[in-house]
């Protein structure tokens, strides 16, 4: 059934990881002197990366991503719950501020960069990616295709980066968004994203064919109820995550304005 020793999964997307980390380490060593003369090596940022590196390592390639794609739904929830908040949040501020203004600098780049990363973009796209791939048909299809679930993946720790970028933002051409603005703007994501996954939640029959033929893992669990499961997740976590950083934002707004 599952074999916990294998943590290769999806070889596919952790070889992309480990080339990712390599890119990181060597932006951080030889080529820092050239982009960034004089900056200290960023130990606590390189921490955070390679963290949110690992969770979503843990999310792609690991025996629990198995038993997410064949036989619980709810586990696929857990881990995809996981890209989007605490791994994309890592990756985000483990990119020292140097290294994304280097990047956004040319005039085209930036152009380009201060016109996708406004809030009302980074949430649609955000609140598409999060809920589209629960549509049945396409959810189906990520399960059964390697192609398609790395594609899933990516796009959700592409979205999830979107989403912290106006909130945590490293740098100074496209900087975070003011108290005010992050609060419009984590409300408008809580009530987009409870309206679309009280579909999950509220369904009464089970949506998705692979895990309703998959063998049950635990005595009682049975698709439906996974399902329900799932649908808890994703609209729990999402609300603890969004509404924990409204009370974050409302007392540092708070305490700036004091």
């Amino acid at each position: 059934m599952i074999d916990w020793s294998q943590w290769r999964h999806d070889s596919a997307l952790v070889d992309a990881l480990v080339v990712l980390g390599w890119a990181y380490a060597m932006l951080l060593g030889p080529l820092r002197s050239r982009i960034a003369p004089g900056e200290p090596w960023p130990r606590a940022a390189a921490i955070r990366f390679y963290s949110g590196l690992g969770l979503v390592y843990f999310a792609v390639g690991s025996p629990v991503a198995l038993i997410g794609g064949i036989y619980l739904f709810s586990a696929h929830v857990c881990l995809q719950l996981l890209i989007l908040y605490p791994a994309a949040a890592l990756i985000l501020q483990g990119l020292p501020r140097w290294t994304v203004d280097a990047a956004l600098r040319p005039r085209a780049t930036r152009l380009v960069a201060t016109s996708l990363l406004r809030p009302w973009i980074c949430g649609a796209g955000f609140t598409l990616v999060a809920s589209v791939w629960y549509v049945p048909r396409l959810f189906e299809w990520t399960l059964r295709s390697p192609g398609g679930h790395a594609l899933e993946q990516t796009t959700c720790l592409l979205s999830g980066l979107l989403f912290w970028w106006p909130l945590a933002s490293p740098s100074r051409i496209c900087p975070p968004q003011n108290f005010g603005s992050r609060m419009v703007y984590l409300f408008a994501i809580e009530v987009a994203l409870t309206a679309v996954f009280s579909y999950v939640l509220m369904a009464e029959h089970p949506m998705y064919p692979t895990y309703s033929l998959a063998p049950r893992l635990m005595a009682g669990l049975d698709a439906q109820n996974d399902q329900v499961l799932g649908g808890v997740l994703l609209a729990g976590v999402s609300s603890l995550v969004l509404l924990g950083a409204l009370g974050v934002n409302f007392f540092k707004w708070s305490k700036a304005s004091a």
